[in-house]
Formats: C-alpha cells, structure tokens, sequence
C-alpha cells in the first residue's frame, strides 16, 4: 500500500526548509543535509528523518529515526508533481461532505466511537476523525465513483484512510498506517459528537489538589504548590514532544501565554518522551521549546505510556490521551480536566474549545 503525500522546499535564511503539505496546512517539518549522493531530511520534531539517495528527479529512500532504529518505511519522492492522487477520469458518484458518526473496529471486536468530517469540492476531498485522543488533522485526497482515498504526512507516521459510501449517508472503510490498518463504518448525523471531554478523566474521591514534583530539563524541582503559582490560575497540560496534536495545543497554548500570563495565569507541561535518557529528553524538549516559542514552564516526568502516566500521577482516576488539560484555581483546587484536543483541522470544534478555554480561564480569574 502506497500513502502519497507533498512537500516542497523553500529558501530561508541560512538554510532551506521543508514543509509538508496537507489541506490547508502548510507545515514546517524538516531541514536539509546532503551528504555526497545522499540527502536528509531532519524531521526534528519526531525525532525521524528522511534519507535519500538522489537520482536526478527521483529520490529514493526510507523514512526512519534518527538514530536508525526501528522500523523503517521505504519512501520514493519525484520532483515536480503538484497532485497528491494521479487525476483520473471516473467522476464522482456522490458528494460525501458532511458530519458522520464513525465507528473504528478495533482487535476483539471493540468499537471505538469518532467524528468524522468530510468536505468534497467536485473530485477533491478533505476530512479529518475526531477520537476521545485527539483528531487525524489535515487529511487530503480524492473521490472516484463510490471509493474515497485520504492521506497525511507531517514526519512521523504516514496516514492512509481508503473507503466507499453508499445511498443514505453511509461509509465504510480501513485507515492503514506503516504497522497496521483498522475498518471503520459510518452513517451521516450533522449532530454527531463524541462523549463531554470535561467528563472523561477526574479526581479520584479524597482529592481536591492535583500535585506533582517533576525536574525541569536544568534538574529543578517544580511542583504547582511552589510560591510562583500561588494565587494564580494554573494550567496544566500532560503532554509529549512526539505527538501531533500535542503540538496543535503548543501552537495554541505559546502565544496564548504570552498574551494572558500578566492577568495571574501560569502554564505547566508535564512531558512524557519516548526514550528517557537525559541528552535525548534535553535535545527533544529544546527542540520543542524553540519551534513553539514557548515561554512558560516544562517539566519530564518519564515514558510515554498510558499507564505510567496514570501511575505517576494518582490523583487521576484514569489516563486516556496526550494532551490532557487540567484547569486549576487560585486556591489550588482542580475546577476542570479536559481529555483529548480538537485542533484547528476540526474547524467549528476548535473554535467551540478555544472559546470554553477562555470562559473557563476568566472565570476562574474573576474567583
């Protein structure tokens, strides 16, 4: 199976950059290296990379970390192609544009409840999946007769959704990654919504404080009960340098800060990594810090798995995504914990969180 995906190569200041194309997103991915007949392309942000041998227009190679472990992906890239699925001349036999209730078929039969929004313009579709995690951001892709394909990359793991409709609103479908694929139905609901994220994950009984202490990348010890965040709103959101919408909440989190922290608000992100030793935290969370701007406080607190996270923290009844976003008084007492993130690919969804995070942040200011 084949996932095509577009980038393109801009001259900057000092180095030229890559930036993957998906929808409306154009995203700053990666910088050049070449290296005799060979050239690279530093996917930072996952810690991946590109590796190449050129050929004149052709480059061929594998997608990969960038210490070389793990599973490598072969990937083949041509030079001057603008179409991310080859045009062909079957038309459409519908137009799928809508809300869908979605159902992911997941091992042992478990079904796992999503949004999906689809928008088609003629033979061009764009979509994306809201899960209880998070959402699939910027899909991409086409409709020939009855069958849909989408596809996305932005440097970590190539997405591929194929599937075909019928009369009636109906879906049925298989998205395919670089390990394994997974069947999804579905039936057309403009009223379609996932279960109340503000419900999802809370305090277990006897607690009213969500406390840590957790080393920031220097070895400082930070705990929200530290002087700096008395009387103050606190946000803390668990999340990780790796994940995808992860950053969709940086990007939206760093500038808000700055334009908020004078009003008595901090931030606090508890990081949770891939690998653990001090030089790869340190490289990925600067890295992370620098692509972001980010200015308000970051702490490591070990592996990325669910269930050392929810062992790490036990005021958590459970832990079910990156990010998740806990909203804290000035008394110190939690008022809301938000699971999952819907990004800027969902549309009228982020606009609706966006617009609850600043309720909520502004009332608890006027506490």
């Amino acid at each position: 199976m084949e996932a095509p995906f577009l980038f393109e190569v801009k001259e900057a200041p000092g180095r030229p950059i890559v930036y993957f194309l998906n929808a409306e997103e154009r995203f700053e991915g990666g910088r050049l290296k070449i290296t005799g007949d060979s050239l690279f392309i530093l996917l930072d942000p996952f810690d991946n990379e590109l590796a190449f041998r050129i050929d004149q227009h052709v480059l061929t190679g594998v997608l990969r970390r960038q210490d070389k472990s793990g599973f490598p992906v072969p990937v083949k890239a041509e030079w001057g192609k603008t179409e991310r699925f080859e045009k062909t001349s079957i038309q459409p036999a519908g137009n799928i544009t809508g809300t869908y209730d979605i159902l992911f078929k997941g091992e042992n039969g478990k079904e796992e409840k999503a949004v999906g929004l689809f928008t088609q313009n003629g033979t061009q579709l764009k979509a994306t999946f809201l899960r209880i995690t998070g959402d699939s951001r910027y899909l991409e892709g086409i409709v020939e007769g009855n069958n849909f394909y989408l596809s996305s990359f932005i440097g970590n793991g190539p997405a591929y959704y194929k599937g075909s409709f019928e009369p009636g609103g109906r879906l049925a479908g298989e998205v395919i990654g670089a390990r394994g694929g997974q069947a999804f139905t579905g039936l057309q609901n403009e009223e379609a919504a996932l279960p109340d994220p503000y419900r999802l994950t809370y305090l277990k009984d006897g607690y009213t404080s969500f406390d840590f202490s957790f080393p920031d990348t220097a070895g400082r010890l930070l705990s929200p009960k530290d002087d700096k965040y008395k009387n103050k709103v606190v946000i803390i959101t668990i999340t990780g340098t790796w994940c995808p919408n992860c950053m969709d909440e940086a990007a939206f989190l760093a500038p808000w800060y700055k334009a908020n922290k004078s009003k008595g608000v901090e931030i606090i992100s508890i990081h949770y990594e891939r690998q653990t030793d001090t030089a790869f935290v340190k490289k990925v969370m600067a890295r992370f810090r620098k692509k972001f701007d980010i200015q308000y406080d970051e702490v490591f607190a070990g592996p990325a798995d669910k269930q050392y996270v929810a062992g790490s923290l036990p005021s958590l009844n459970t832990f079910l995504s990156f990010p998740t976003t806990i909203f804290i008084d000035k008394k110190g007492k939690v008022a809301k914990i938000h699971t999952g993130y819907s990004g800027p690919a969902t549309g009228k969804y982020y606009d609706q969180f966006v617009k609850e995070f600043n309720d909520e942040v502004d009332q608890l200011l006027k506490q």
